[in-house]
């Protein structure tokens, strides 16, 4: 009798190896898919952080330049060098006049840096009143007493005052009251103000530190100390940085606002007509974009007290980044940014003139290379509103 064959159970070896290289390219296959979803996501996160963070940094950038200038749109004030000094640490920005270094009291001024972030600082007051003004009767070379004209209605104790002379071109300079205006005698009695003394006041130190003559100068109003709004804005490291004086802590050192903003930019829109034809109380207009102070008066000086009175709107832009970085395939170099990004491209208004501006975006001390991340540009022009509510 033939015994019969039985066919052994179970897979041969080629069965097994077609099998496991079957499950290996599907396994290659399904990590690709999951690579590449998990990029896609990387990059619409980045993305949004980019937006999110690039608008609230433009958004509080625009708040401040439309309230910049509020209560310092006299003419006497506008560009004037001023006198300051705070206690907390707070320094006003410095410009440029005539080769010399100035601190202009204006409502922005632009520390324009190339490439590099600049520093933008907008000066604004808090009197309710707009700005209450009195007129020097006595010459003033030093100490906490200014002889004004008539009773200080509309000023009281701890009010931030700058006097400035009435020709324009003089030096201007910053204080707190320290006595209460109410409480000072009345007319007949020679009617004053006494600048703040003591070390629970931050301008000053009961010295103007500018001298000025009695009948050519007048004192103005800005407001309470705590609403002094001294804001200076700058970039490092990647972050949105403010520098203020009506901010807990944030005076004599920045205070970090937003992360991931690695450049804010902005230029000056210059109403250039002079003469004349400059007629600031019937509305100013846009006539050229520059970076840096130009001569917009047609004085010959450039950087004087005109040339800021002819600034009519600031233009802001923020570049902001993804928060992650996105990974170069196969040890390539990264190709999700392949240019440095460019603001103030396009005309605004329409007809005049852009002057574009390319932003270094690579942040100092960053190892990941500035082209694997991705980058948004926010852009606004803010008309200086209360520039042109002069009186």
């Amino acid at each position: 009798m033939t015994p019969v064959r039985r066919r052994a159970s179970g897979f041969s070896l080629i069965e097994l190896m077609i099998s496991i290289t079957i499950g290996m390219l599907a396994l290659v296959f399904a990590m690709r898919m999951v690579t590449g979803a998990e990029r896609s996501r990387n990059t619409a996160l980045g993305g949004s952080d980019a937006m999110q963070n690039g608008m609230v940094a433009l958004f509080t950038l625009g708040s401040d330049a439309g309230q910049a200038g509020f209560g310092l749109n006299d003419p006497l004030l506008a560009g004037c060098n001023t006198v300051f000094s705070d206690t907390s640490g707070y320094a006003m920005a410095p410009a440029t006049r005539a080769g010399a270094t100035i601190h202009p009291l204006a409502p922005v001024v632009i520390e324009s840096n190339g490439a590099a972030p600049d520093r933008i600082t907008f000066y604004g007051g808090s009197a309710m009143g707009g700005a209450p003004t009195l007129r020097l009767t006595g010459n003033y070379a030093s100490g906490a007493r200014i002889e004004v004209d008539r009773v200080p209605f509309g000023f009281a104790r701890n009010h931030v005052i700058v006097v400035a002379p009435e020709q324009i071109g003089g030096d201007c300079a910053l204080a707190q009251i320290s006595d209460d205006p109410a409480k000072l005698p009345l007319p007949p009695a020679q009617q004053y103000l006494v600048a703040a003394q003591g070390s629970g006041y931050r301008f000053n130190s009961g010295n103007l530190g500018a001298a000025f003559t009695g009948g050519a100068a007048r004192l103005f109003n800005l407001g309470p100390a705590d609403g002094l709004a001294f804001h200076t804005w700058s970039v490092a490291d990647g972050f949105l940085q403010l520098r203020s004086t009506d901010l807990a802590g944030a005076s004599g050192a920045a205070a970090t606002v937003a992360d991931n903003v690695v450049s804010i930019k902005a230029q000056y829109g210059f109403d250039t007509r002079t003469g004349t034809a400059f007629q600031p109380q019937s509305g100013l207009q846009v006539n050229q974009w520059s970076s840096t102070i130009i001569n917009a008066d047609g004085s010959g000086v450039l950087g004087d007290a005109g040339d800021y009175q002819h600034v009519a709107a600031v233009r802001l832009a923020v570049v902001a980044r993804s928060k992650a970085p996105e990974s170069p395939s196969n040890g390539a170099a990264c190709t999700a940014t392949v240019a440095k990004p460019v603001v103030f491209a396009a005309e605004a208004p329409q007809g005049v003139t852009a002057v574009p501006v390319t932003v270094d975006v690579a942040v100092a001390g960053d190892s990941v290379d500035w082209r694997c991340y991705r980058y948004r540009v926010f852009e606004t022009v803010v008309t200086l509103r209360n520039a042109g509510w002069r009186p």
